[in-house]
């Protein structure tokens, strides 16, 4: 009988196969072990914030804590928001063994089985993570949130933070909800509850304001894998909260005050673009389906307006919608912008001023931008040179994209482990992709995707159809329908 252990393989399979490399070479976990916390005097050039409620927000298991966040009550129902980011680039020194690893994979990659971290877990989930109760250098990114939810001034500098509370997602937002009591570290920290109220009422309005704007609400519906030891018992698709909308929305703020920062200093950037899309053709005959109508030219606003229907006509089928607009969207990627420049934007957040810069634990442009800021606000010399930038934003771009398959690949052979009893039961989905590759479809329950081996004539994504289980391949990650 398959487990978890045979996941695991395939997934190690996997990662070689997409030219990622599933483990440290012996001279990066050495560096790692060598390792001490980083440290900085505090003084005009790295301000002591350390007396301010910080707190995390992460998901319930998270370890590799990347940001914290506090909010501060101005005149005129304004509100100062702080971002603090790990300084990463402190300890992980460019051109390292540690940071050759991060370069070629990009990212952290996270199977069904196992997590392929991005840093040693010595680094992300401790020495360069804000844990709780530890004093860490950060880059922050303060900006003056006004009664209507635009960002006003915005700076960025170097900080030193104390995390007073490492909270979880689903705890957060049901004690937000009025549906269960405080967190007990939330609980425990004077002021805290306060704090939380006042940066949950900024996020909800800045949501609004970006929703106006035409940012997009949707949700994939992805399902992670639940196990009963080694044995998976059941997929299970979490459902966005409340909690996981204050700390994105503060993130996507931040990200664009990076960008601007950046472009202010006459600094080039790695810009996280998505383009429009190229079958907004298709996204207008999937709204046609439901008496909808869309403009021509492709409009986000529209769109998002489109969706918001749809949510509150069918709350149950909105994952299946959202889904198939997701893969007519197409993929987001890296280009690095120069200074003057003018790349284009992201057109699923309704920004054109983008980058990554608040997860620099787990992704690599992160990391690039941390060394750009930093170079920045001390005014020294950009630390990488075009060809270098231009050629980081293609590999990024790449190995994200394979760093996907792989978690997909693997997602996909859990998901055929456990459909495995179930060959000749019959299933309602979603056409998910169609192209001359295949054609693909997600069932509802449990929420996972196979390919329509019989049958597939002259289904398109958006479409609705009633299939049957014929075939599953563990160990491919094959799972096989027929109409």
């Amino acid at each position: 009988m398959m487990n978890r252990g045979n996941l695991r393989d395939i997934a190690r399979r996997a990662m070689r196969d997409k030219g990622l490399l599933p483990d440290f070479s012996a001279t990066a976990l050495a560096e790692a072990e060598a390792a001490s916390p980083a440290s900085a005097e505090v003084g005009p050039a790295v301000r002591d914030l350390r007396g301010l409620v910080w707190a995390s927000i992460d998901n319930d298991d998270s370890r590799d804590l990347d940001q914290l966040t506090v909010a501060e009550p101005l005149a005129g129902h304004a509100v100062k928001i702080l971002v603090a980011i790990a300084d990463v680039d402190a300890t992980v020194q460019k051109g390292s063994a540690i940071d050759d690893h991060a370069r070629a994979n990009t990212t952290s990659v996270y199977t069904a089985a196992e997590i392929f971290p991005m840093l040693p877990e010595r680094l992300s989930t401790d020495l360069t993570s804000l844990g709780e109760g530890q004093e860490r250098l950060a880059i922050v990114m303060e900006m003056t949130v006004g009664a209507d939810g635009a960002v006003g001034s915005s700076d960025v500098y170097r900080g030193r933070v104390l995390n007073r509370a490492k909270l979880a997602y689903n705890g957060v937002a049901a004690w937000l909800d009025g549906k269960a009591p405080a967190p007990s570290r939330l609980a425990a920290v004077p002021g805290l509850d306060e704090q939380l109220r006042l940066q949950d009422r900024v996020a909800q309005v800045m949501k609004g304001l970006r929703h106006q704007h035409g940012a997009l609400t949707l949700d994939s519906g992805e399902a992670r894998a639940v196990w009963d030891g080694d044995v998976v018992t059941d997929l299970r698709a979490d459902a966005k909260n409340r909690a996981q909308e204050l700390i994105e929305g503060f993130m996507v703020a931040a990200n664009g005050i990076t960008a601007r920062y950046l472009a202010a200093k006459g600094f080039p950037s790695l810009r996280r673009v998505l383009k429009s899309p190229e079958r907004w053709d298709r996204i207008v005959a999937l709204a046609a389906t439901f008496g909808e109508s869309l403009p021509k030219e492709p409009s986000a606003p529209a769109l998002q307006e489109f969706l918001t229907r749809r949510r509150e006509a069918d709350p149950v089928r909105f994952q299946d919608v959202s889904l198939s607009v997701i893969k007519l969207l197409g993929s987001g990627e890296y280009v690095a912008e120069r200074p003057g420049g003018r790349v284009e934007g992201h057109f699923g957040l309704a920004v054109r001023d983008y980058t990554h810069s608040t997860a620099p634990n787990r992704r690599f442009p992160d990391l690039v931008t941390q060394r750009l800021l930093k170079a920045a606000i001390a005014g020294r010399p950009v630390p990488y040179a075009d060809d270098d930038l231009d050629a980081l934003a293609l590999h990024c771009t790449v190995q994200e994209d394979n760093a996907a398959k792989v978690e997909r690949q693997v997602r996909k052979s859990a998901a055929a482990l456990l459909l495995a009893p179930r060959v000749g039961e019959q299933f309602d989905g979603i056409v998910t992709g169609a192209s001359d590759k295949g054609t693909w479809v997600r069932v509802l329950r449990p929420p996972v995707e196979g390919k329509v081996v019989r049958g597939f004539e002259g289904l398109d994504v958006g479409d609705s159809v009633r299939v049957k289980l014929i075939r599953t391949d563990v160990e491919r990650g094959f799972i096989d329908f027929e109409r």
